[in-house]
């Protein structure tokens, strides 16, 4: 293998770890709106994401910096062409972190609710755009002969992204309700599950249309599979849901969204842009890769950093495996 493929299904692995878990934060995002009750409930679903959102957002940030290491030709052509929705991501994704910390700073009825609302929208906006940005991806946007992204906002609005961006949204949250299920107690853990049963049908549906279209326009033998496991582990996971094994409906809704992601690269490779202007003047694994020296000190930086990252986030899901619920919420004010 050469080292540019090597690099190509490294950031694949690093994108799709990011989806299955920095999904469901979105999903509990979404969730404080579509299931809590009232504020102690809402406090008890950003409680389960309150040790790990952070650290789950690594992922993307090592994803995005070796692109720009191994692939500088894609990393240009994706940032700029996809400028507006990058940009709207990460002010969200700011906006969000900034929500986490400052809600309970203040008792005041208004500070509180507005900051829930920006948890809210900005766990629900940027799912979407991520899911249209990967659709595009996948399908194809304009790219000239000097590797430019060359179309405008418009190009990115196909009915194929938006379906991408949906889908997105409708499966972080049933994965998110998953997540809820696992871990709290009580009526807001029967009432995830509950949510879970119902979004999983809508996801199921859309996960469908969506890797089906994506099949049939890009497929091949090994995104197909990819897809079937997908489906498989969709159907799993919301029977184990409904069987009140969460732990293991939890594991299948995230095996549902990274082979979902898998799907997608597995279907772009080997190219990591395609041109819809003209094949041509596609950005391939290849010609969009760094010099091959580059690529092997990166390929030794990797082998040390990676371990350590994957050993300090599973220390901290470990640390913080216990359930909550509202009778873990002290009081008006508290954290």
């Amino acid at each position: 293998m050469h080292l540019h493929d090597f690099w190509f299904w490294l950031i694949a692995v690093l994108w799709t770890g990011y989806f299955f878990l920095e999904g469901f934060d979105f999903g509990i995002g979404v969730l404080t709106k579509a299931l809590a009750k009232d504020r102690t409930e809402r406090r008890v679903l950003i409680n389960t994401i309150g040790p790990v959102w952070d650290a789950n957002e690594v992922w993307m940030i090592t994803a995005i910096g070796s692109t720009f290491a191994a692939f500088p030709d894609w990393y240009a052509t994706l940032l700029s062409g996809f400028y507006l929705p990058m940009l709207a991501i990460l002010v969200c994704l700011i906006v969000r972190g900034v929500a986490f910390e400052y809600r309970h700073k203040r008792t005041g009825e208004r500070w509180q609710r507005n900051w829930e609302h920006a948890i809210f929208w900005c766990s629900l906006l940027p799912a979407f755009l991520w899911g249209l940005t990967f659709a595009d991806i996948v399908h194809g946007v304009p790219i000239g002969p000097d590797k430019d992204f060359t179309g405008g906002a418009a190009d990115l609005l196909t009915p194929y992204a938006l379906l991408g961006g949906v889908f997105a949204v409708v499966l972080f949250t049933f994965h998110g309700a998953v997540f809820a299920a696992l871990k709290t107690e009580g009526d807001i853990r029967h009432r995830a599950r509950a949510f879970a049963a119902r979004s999983g049908l809508v996801a199921g549906v859309l996960t469908l249309a969506f890797l089906g279209w994506t099949q049939a326009e890009s497929g091949n033998g090994r995104s197909l599979a990819a897809l079937a496991v997908a489906a498989v582990a969709l159907a799993a996971a919301m029977l184990l849901n409904r069987a009140g094994r969460e732990g293991w409906a939890f594991a299948l809704s995230g095996v549902t969204v990274a082979a979902s992601f898998a799907m997608i690269f597995l279907a772009l490779f080997p190219d990591v842009m395609p041109s819809s202007a003209d094949p041509v003047w596609s950005l391939t694994a290849a010609n969009a890769a760094s010099s091959p020296y580059t690529l092997k000190i990166t390929t030794w930086v990797a082998a040390l950093m990676t371990p350590l990252i994957i050993g300090y986030q599973a220390w901290t899901y470990w640390v913080f495996r216990k359930r909550i619920g509202t009778r873990h919420i002290p009081g008006p004010g508290a954290h």
